[in-house]
């Protein structure tokens, strides 16, 4: 085999042309944002991940290489992004049709093209196809089509690249053995080959259960809460049932995953989809709930001055810095039907200011609000009960153990 050509440098393309290369595989990684790349090849990284700087700092001493340009190569592995349309709700395959076009200028008879990125059902045969087949290859002898969606998550790449299981998609069971095989250069799970649009639906129903599954848990929370009942003492005695395992609610979902996939399969079987769509509108919902939340908590407390609330935690998920999705910015987005502008906001992972009155520096945002709202679970804040004892807290997260708080 040639070099890999990864295409899309981001949160899940980095991370896997890393591990690539540092397992002894040839890799260039491609993306069209030159000050992006200019970055890696000057030797830095472009977002905080734990071990990602070991992972490139030995991808670079095993010949890594980094480019705007695609290359002529065997094998291409594309891993851009798959937003979805928030009209329509269906997948918005722009990046993915822009980086096959390109490949297929490049690419040589009886390379294989790899999708990675997250897609919808069915998004191979209406897409990829089509391109492929209009630039005169035949698939199957010309060129080799085959799906492998990450299974990753941000806070623990490195490690759940090399463990966890893998799903391998494609039109030719040899095909799929052999990008197996690759794959198994340094993924030590359980690596299933199947077809293609198996593999794209198992990836978007994965990600959907546990969207239902938070679902349900943030319905309960509204429920709880309407009738003063504890929601999380009811989901602790509950989950000793051992077929039982009710998740923790919280203020909404985020991320590029659980937010965004299960969308795909509401645009796309519209009428059928219906747990689906309400588990999307319930999680969604949850910002709102809880300036709804902050917004009773101010009266009862007598604050009118929404300048005193401090939102603590503006990434989708505790101790990474992805804002994606995260529900901390959507809930920034509707403020205004609830709250007058002046909210304080503060994020130890969130060093570039993105929002108003975005403070970088915890003891400077404690001293300017009197209520705490706890939207991310980061280290910092569930070591931070001395600090914060003499404030109005909203735990959304249930990581506080301060006795006498605002919980969901």
């Amino acid at each position: 085999m040639a070099k890999i050509n990864v295409i899309g440098l981001g949160y899940i393309g980095l991370p896997t042309a890393l591990m690539f290369a540092s397992h002894g595989v040839e890799v260039v990684g491609t993306d069209y944002n030159k000050e992006l790349v200019d970055t890696l090849k000057g030797g830095k990284t472009t977002f905080d991940e734990d071990g990602l700087d070991e992972l490139f700092a030995d991808a670079l001493a095993k010949g890594i290489e980094f480019s705007t340009d695609y290359i002529s190569t065997d094998m291409y592995i594309v891993a851009v992004p798959t937003p979805y349309d928030k009209k329509s709700k269906k997948i918005d395959p722009c990046y993915v049709i822009a980086a096959v076009k390109k490949v297929m200028e490049v690419c040589p008879k009886g390379a294989t093209v790899v999708l990675e990125s997250t897609v919808s059902p069915g998004t191979m045969d209406r897409f990829v196809r089509p391109i492929i087949e209009e630039n005169g290859f035949t698939i199957g002898e010309d060129i080799n089509l085959v799906h492998a969606p990450e299974r990753i998550i941000p806070g623990n790449m490195v490690y759940e690249l090399k463990h966890n299981s893998r799903t391998i998609g494609a039109d030719d069971k040899a095909i799929g053995e052999k990008v197996k095989e690759l794959y198994h250069s340094f993924c030590e799970g359980d690596i299933v080959v199947t077809d293609i649009r198996t593999a794209e639906m198992t990836k978007v129903v994965e990600n959907t259960f546990r969207d239902i599954n938070i679902a349900f848990a943030n319905e309960l929370a509204k429920i709880c809460r309407s009738d003063n009942m504890d929601v999380y003492e009811i989901i602790r005695i509950a989950n000793k049932h051992p077929r039982v395992n009710i998740l923790n609610p919280g203020p909404g979902v985020g991320g590029h995953c659980i937010s965004v996939d299960p969308w795909f399969l509401v645009g796309d079987y519209p009428g059928l989809a219906n747990i689906i769509l309400a588990a999307r509108k319930i999680n969604d919902s949850m910002p709102e709930f809880v300036l709804k939340r902050i917004s009773n908590i101010m009266k009862e407390n007598k604050i009118t001055d929404p300048a005193r609330v401090g939102i603590y935690g503006m990434t989708y998920k505790e101790n990474v810095d992805d804002i994606r999705e995260s529900p901390t910015m959507q809930m920034l987005e509707c403020m205004e039907k609830h709250l007058a502008h002046g909210v304080k906001v503060y994020d130890p992972y969130v060093t570039k200011d993105i929002a108003e009155n975005q403070y970088h520096d915890f003891d400077a945002f404690l001293n300017d609000i009197d209520i705490l709202v706890i939207m991310v679970g980061h280290d910092e804040i569930k070591n931070a009960d001395e600090k914060i004892k003499d404030k109005l807290v909203l735990d959304t997260r249930n990581v506080c153990k301060l006795e006498g708080i605002y919980r969901l």
